[in-house]
């Protein structure tokens, strides 16, 4: 894809499975990428595999962000870049969550990106040039059972991206989202769990899929990429569902 050779990503959740596959294309095309992700043992270990920056921060801390950035664009440059992948969550009936555990879904799948995005953006304005690409979810598209306060962040950063996207077109900076399906993950599989009840849910999704399988992390990088390529350079506010057809919207 043209445009992405030189260039410096940052990837969040770069060490997790959808965040690593995300990473090693952008290093495939050329790109500088920063491995963000707080478990800074997988950053390391993709960051080793494609010779990037590893940064363990937590993207739910806003003052860590600005200092990682920093420490990032100091050694390889200004971002060109962002891809906010990080996510977290676990499946439960809404009447039976708590407010903490609303708070660590919030912080981690909305707050963080917000905190990324707001660091980075303030060097793209000033440069006139930039790619944010958000993961979000089809869960935040047509909503997920056991996923409520998941899917409100997700939908949450959909609306984000669409209305960052209008206030700096005139900047030279696009903002998309991808939505991934449900994805062969480890988060899935802590999520759904292992149980009887998790092999029901699986079944269920794949049951759901029009492709009869669940994604895989290697499916998703194309569409990041592309939307993060110059071949994307009028492309702005718009919302990609990569879910094997699970979702299909006019």
């Amino acid at each position: 894809m043209r445009g992405l050779d030189g260039k410096n990503v940052i990837v969040t959740g770069g060490g997790g499975a959808i965040g690593g596959a995300i990473c090693r294309r952008f290093a495939g095309y050329g790109a500088r990428v920063g491995v963000f992700d707080k478990n800074l043992d997988g950053a390391r270990k993709v960051a080793g595999e494609i010779k990037g920056f590893a940064s363990g921060v937590d993207i739910t801390d806003y003052d860590a962000v600005a200092k990682a950035v920093a420490q990032f664009e100091k050694e390889a440059g200004p971002t060109d870049i962002l891809v906010n992948n990080a996510g977290w969550d676990r499946f439960v009936n809404f009447v039976d969550t708590t407010p903490d555990l609303w708070d660590q879904i919030i912080a981690i799948n909305l707050k963080g990106a917000l905190n990324m995005s707001h660091v980075v953006l303030k060097g793209m304005v000033a440069r006139g040039h930039g790619r944010i690409v958000n993961i979000a979810s089809d869960a935040g598209r047509v909503g997920s059972s056991l996923e409520a306060v998941y899917s409100a962040c997700k939908g949450g950063l959909i609306a984000f991206t669409k209305t960052v996207a209008r206030e700096v077109a005139r900047k030279g900076i696009t903002l998309n989202t991808v939505c991934p399906g449900p994805t062969d993950t480890p988060l899935l599989a802590a999520v759904a769990g292992e149980d009887e009840r998790g092999q029901k849910i699986r079944a269920a999704l794949v049951s759901a899929i029009p492709m009869k399988r669940v994604g895989q992390p290697e499916d998703i990088p194309g569409a990041v990429c592309f939307l993060a390529s110059d071949d994307a350079g009028f492309i702005t506010g718009q919302t990609i569902s990569v879910s094997g057809g699970l979702t299909m919207h006019g």
